[in-house]
């Protein structure tokens, strides 16, 4: 990218099968919360999967001053990717933020575009979201705002521990989610990062552009998942020509974790043109 080098990994090069460009979400994030299980190596064992950090987080992290924290420069950042890896045309698979990166990205180059997946994507638009979770855990909401408050609101240890407070409500196994927290780390999570992409994308509204959409769509959503609520996920499914919705029964935000025997299949049918 012109305002700094693009951290990626890549499994399965040279496979046959369509290539694939993962789009973790956030904002904020690298990449790590999606490797928490062997989904994506699995999933590459017949074509190129490609995760990346987003500019200003993980390996993508040094950026120049002042570069810009807008949708326009994801887009053109995952474009730059593209690029460099030769691919004509691919899959892009877009996760909980991630997907509204996908959105844009579609919109703005749809000849690169073999097919699209969203899972658990965030709303095409801010207005449209349905975020239960302070109706689902008030009582974790408040524990969270009682520690920012004791570790001081606005600060990195504060915005890491709410991070924390925020993945401890989004599974549906209480097992899965114990298991994922007992691995995750800090995940890399930049704050700043994670508030100018926010401010950024307050009044963006890709609604409009969903119905022009003419490539294969997988929509995707756990069932239980109160950050964004499966109904966002049947609007925007309803919104692209043709897309398929499949729901994962025993999941919340991460079916990729939760169920990821049926993710893979799911996915890999999609993929695959069936």
């Amino acid at each position: 990218m012109a305002d700094g080098a693009i951290g990626y990994e890549v499994f399965g090069r040279g496979r046959p099968g369509l290539p694939v460009i993962v789009i973790n979400g956030g904002p904020g994030l690298s990449h790590a919360y999606l490797m928490m299980n062997d989904l994506w190596p699995r999933i590459a064992a017949d074509r190129m999967v490609v995760v990346y950090d987003q500019r200003g987080t993980g390996a993508s992290r040094a950026v120049r001053t002042g570069a810009p924290q807008t949708m326009d420069a994801q887009v053109a950042d995952l474009e730059a990717l593209r690029s460099k890896l030769g691919l004509r045309r691919f899959a892009v698979v877009g996760d909980s933020f991630g997907g509204l990166i996908a959105m844009a990205y579609a919109s703005a180059h749809p000849e690169h575009v073999a097919k699209l997946v969203l899972s658990d994507s965030a709303a095409p638009s801010r207005a449209s979201m349905v975020h239960l979770l302070p109706q689902t855990f008030p009582d974790v909401e408040a524990a969270d705002d009682a520690e920012q408050a004791r570790l001081g609101a606005g600060t990195t240890a504060a915005a890491r521990a709410s991070l924390r407070d925020h993945f401890a409500m989004i599974f549906y196994s209480p097992e899965m989610r114990d298991a994922y927290l007992a691995r995750m780390g800090d995940l890399g999570f930049e704050p700043e990062v994670s508030q100018a992409m926010s401010k950024a994308t307050a009044d963006l509204d890709l609604t409009p552009r969903l119905a022009s959409f003419d490539f294969p769509t997988l929509v995707i959503t756990g069932r239980y998942d109160m950050n964004v609520a499966p109904v966002t996920a049947w609007r925007i499914a309803h919104a692209i020509p043709h897309a398929q919705f499949v729901v994962f029964e025993k999941s919340g935000h991460l079916p990729s974790y939760e169920e990821p025997e049926r993710y893979q299949a799911v996915l890999t049918r999609f993929l695959n043109g069936g």
